[in-house]
């Protein structure tokens, strides 16, 4: 089984980097849009068995409940790491031999990104990543076994994930997607983003704060 897993932050915790410009009411709701983008892309890609969210916020756990999607309350907020760990254990439980994890800030991902993922793990033992824009991050990691290395999101992600491979002996095979390389993480972020419309509920909710180009 092959299955497409969401990291989630609560909403409650999610882009404080944009706080200074952007009042928390209007980054739990951009927040939340991002991450209907992403499950949309989950649901629409065609390699995953399933779709599965990890998240500690009730109300994206209801999203994605509703969508079919397989759900994981981590309680409490752990830590990104921690959060995916816990997924991803129980999905081998469940049977899951191969794990793509997305995080949930990438709106411009696409099924077929998800899809190309997978694909580059060939079926084999192994690791297959989408490295951010600025190449320092790692914003979608696909991994046979599941657990084959720990993920290591954070600051310089990717490095520290390519270290990992190395480590453990693992081909890593890096796949490079625009879309999912662009996370929004900061003001210049989401200027870049509404440059090209897009029929995202990111864009859209960012067009009624009157961020989107007249």
């Amino acid at each position: 089984m092959r299955v497409a897993l969401i990291a989630a932050k609560q909403l409650e915790f999610a882009k404080t980097r944009l706080g200074p410009a952007m009042p928390a009411a209007e980054r739990q709701l951009l927040a939340e849009a991002m991450f209907r983008d992403v499950l949309a892309a989950a649901i629409a890609a065609r390699t995953p068995d399933q779709v599965a969210l990890v998240s500690s916020d009730e109300r994206l756990l209801a999203i994605a409940r509703g969508a079919g999607a397989i759900t994981i309350d981590e309680q409490f907020p752990r830590g990104l790491n921690a959060a995916v760990r816990l997924g991803t254990e129980l999905l081998i439980a469940q049977g899951a031999e191969a794990v793509c994890v997305a995080l949930s800030d990438i709106p411009l991902i696409r099924g077929s990104d998800i899809d190309t993922v997978f694909a580059a793990l060939s079926n084999e033992k192994g690791v297959a990543m989408v490295p951010s824009r600025e190449l320092s991050g790692t914003n979608m990691i696909a991994r046979m076994p599941p657990d084959a290395i720990p993920t290591r999101f954070g600051r310089q992600s990717l490095m520290r994930h390519l270290e990992s491979c190395e480590q453990a002996g693992l081909r890593c095979q890096l796949v490079r997607l625009a879309g999912p390389a662009m996370d929004l993480d900061l003001m210049s972020d989401l200027a870049d983003f509404v440059r090209i419309p897009s029929s995202t509920h990111t864009f859209n909710h960012l067009s009624r704060l009157g961020l989107t180009p007249a």
